[in-house]
């Protein structure tokens, strides 16, 4: 794929290769954590409204989440849920390699904000299934002459996002780039 012209002032031509951004060979990630659900009010789940959805999330090293459920009639509106740590998850990684690839193509990011929003749909008999998330980051660089660059690479970003590449619903990304 070809992320533009690379004209840029002074650029070199391996920056201009997506290929030569990204070259890694191939290795497998694995990731451990403990899930531990907090809720037994006493009865366990003998009811549908006999358990608090509360469970915690340990990853060695790391911080414990707390999370609960999305549903309005059984969870917390204050603690995190699956579907907030989803989104996260995207609109994070794509963050992150955005900054990576702007990095190595000399794309000064001075600030980045995303307000990112998922659509799910519950279904009516159960279940559910998210059916997009937006990514809408507000990305600022330190000169005009990078803004064109700058577009090109939430492309990029998002053809090596590990996550985007994950899931099985659109990830759009609407970015604003100004200057600093």
């Amino acid at each position: 794929m070809v992320l533009g012209n690379g004209s840029a002032a002074g650029s070199s031509k391996r920056y201009r290769n997506p290929e030569y951004i990204c070259r890694m060979s191939d290795s497998i990630h694995h990731y451990y954590l403990t899930t531990t659900w907090k809720g037994n009010r006493g009865t366990g789940t003998s009811d549908v409204g006999a358990y608090d959805r509360l469970h915690t999330v340990e990853v060695p090293g790391k911080p414990v989440l707390t999370l609960t459920t999305d549903n309005a009639q059984y969870g917390d509106r204050s603690v995190l849920n699956p579907e907030d740590l989803l989104v996260t998850a995207l609109s994070s990684c794509h963050m992150m390699s955005y900054l990576y690839l702007c990095a190595k193509a000399r794309v000064v990011v001075t600030a980045y904000v995303d307000r990112a929003e998922g659509k799910m749909i519950e279904w009516e008999k159960g279940g559910g299934r998210f059916e997009e998330v937006v990514l809408k980051p507000e990305v600022t660089v330190e000169d005009a002459s990078m803004l064109e660059r700058a577009r090109q690479l939430h492309e990029m970003a998002h053809k090596i996002c590990y996550i985007a590449n994950s899931v099985n619903f659109p990830v759009r990304c609407q970015p604003v780039i100004v200057v600093a």
